[in-house]
């Protein structure tokens, strides 16, 4: 094969696939469902189980898809489509109070599935290796959410909003995580047999 066939090559398996644009879109939706269980607090923060649907977006696509998807996902709210928590969309609630944690997003699901093979058909990553990127990616989303509260909220320091967290949110997030984790792994499994992935 010449150097420019080859090239090419290389350029087409590059390129996302049908197969890739289906399982984003998919992927988004199931975001946008698992963000309307939701819980709202006094503080303005609701608690969700948002990580635990980022995490499995990220275990179940690995680190590009999951990429696409979560950023999918945020555009279609800014645009203002009810996808965010409670049905809410726009770009007030991007720059609102819970809008670090959105925004963070993409990188935590990055994150979550770095470890998983770009192959479909190599060798699964330790188990205890995916959850310690995967929970690294979820502290990155509530120090980015912490940050941006503290700036909007003005009555509340970073560090007294990290200290809330880390009893209201963090412990919860962790172990929805690792949950996520262990599911996404087995799910991932079962797609690949089928073909999907």
């Amino acid at each position: 094969m010449s150097t420019t066939a080859a090239k090419t090559n290389e350029t087409v398996k590059s390129r996302m696939s049908t197969r890739d644009i289906v399982l984003i879109g998919m992927f988004a939706a199931l975001l946008a469902a698992f963000s309307q269980i939701s819980l709202p607090m006094p503080t303005g923060v609701p608690i969700t189980i948002q990580a635990f649907g980022v995490a499995l977006v990220g275990v179940v696509l690995g680190w590009k898809r999951a990429l696409f998807s979560t950023i999918v996902y945020i555009l279609l709210g800014a645009v203002g489509l009810p996808v965010f928590a409670n049905f809410q969309g726009g770009l007030r609630v991007i720059t609102g109070l819970t809008g670090g944690y959105i925004l963070a997003w993409p990188v935590m699901a990055a994150l979550c599935g770095a470890s998983i093979p770009v192959k479909s058909a190599s060798a699964p990553v330790s188990l205890f290796f995916s959850i310690v990127l995967s929970v690294t990616g979820m502290l990155v989303m509530e120090a980015a959410g912490g940050l941006q509260w503290a700036l909007l909220a003005g009555d509340k320091s970073f560090g007294m909003i990290m200290a809330y967290s880390f009893t209201a949110f963090i412990p919860k997030d962790t172990a929805l995580t690792i949950a996520a984790v262990i599911a996404g792994r087995q799910i991932r499994r079962t797609l690949v047999r089928g073909g999907f992935i």
